[in-house]
């Protein structure tokens, strides 16, 4: 079975996450999509991660019981730093039967060469690109084994964003699937 792996912090998960997701099932040969929840990016600063499982909580919140997705969370019980190698490694190991599908934004391409092992997945793992606004110019050419979703729409909401918007008191619910929007407000999370 054909799996697609959306590796994110999803600190949180907003509208743009489930749009894009919504748009590879749907556009792609991909049969399903994983949600992998990485507990921390080595390549990336720590602050204001939430835990673990309240990042958990508001995924389940977020996919709604939709059959097309799944909540992975098995970065959480593996050594940290968490690599996309040895997750992908493990997941192969555990379902011979799946075809796994890495799942990345334009941007992570030009860091990609320092991810650990990054030629092993390049030549294991096919590779869907969703194209950022401003990556026009981006060389796609010099990538193998990937797939460039260049008709998709351009989403440029990120988690980034709404935790600062959070701390400066704006009303951002619709950037937020509901269920996480009030789970967010409720207890009062990134202020």
């Amino acid at each position: 079975m054909k799996t697609g792996l959306f590796f994110g912090s999803f600190n949180p998960v907003h509208i743009g996450h489930l749009a894009i997701a919504n748009y590879i099932i749907e556009y792609t040969d991909l049969e399903r999509l994983w949600f992998v929840i990485s507990p921390h990016n080595p390549l990336k600063q720590k602050e204001s991660l939430l835990p673990d499982q309240t990042r958990l909580e508001l995924m389940e919140l977020a996919i709604n019981d939709d059959e097309r997705f799944t909540i992975c969370d098995i970065e959480f019980r593996m050594p940290k730093p968490s690599y996309t190698i040895d997750t992908l490694t493990y997941l192969s190991e555990k379902y011979p039967k799946s075809e796994f599908v890495l799942i990345l934004g334009s941007d992570s391409l030009l860091t990609f060469h320092k991810w650990k092992n990054y030629d092993q997945i390049v030549d294991r793992f096919h590779r869907i690109v969703y194209p950022r606004l401003n990556d026009q110019s981006a060389d796609y050419g010099s990538h193998k084994n990937i797939t460039v979703l260049s008709e998709a729409p351009k989403m440029e909401i990120s988690s980034s964003f709404i935790r600062n918007a959070i701390r400066k008191g704006k009303n951002i619910r619709f950037f937020l699937p509901e269920k996480v929007y009030k789970y967010v407000i409720d207890y009062n999370l990134y202020r």
